[in-house]
């Protein structure tokens, strides 16, 4: 099984926001984990995904 990592740019490309918006949500701990390697934050496709249904699930069933 083959990791796929994605970029701070590819990240905010999928979620259709700003570089700086995703550099921001890590910054305060809302975003999706990322994980520091060198000068770059990559991060995980499949923890993008979990990011973002559980964010859907919340505002579709309110935060419990």
């Amino acid at each position: 099984m083959a990791i796929r990592l994605l970029t701070t740019e590819e990240v905010a490309a999928r979620f259709r926001t700003s570089p700086a918006t995703v550099r921001y949500w890590r910054h305060i701990g809302i975003g999706p984990a990322g994980v520091k390697a060198g000068r770059r934050v990559l991060y995980d496709e499949a923890e993008c995904d979990r990011w973002w249904e559980t964010k859907v699930a919340a505002s579709l069933y309110g935060n419990r």
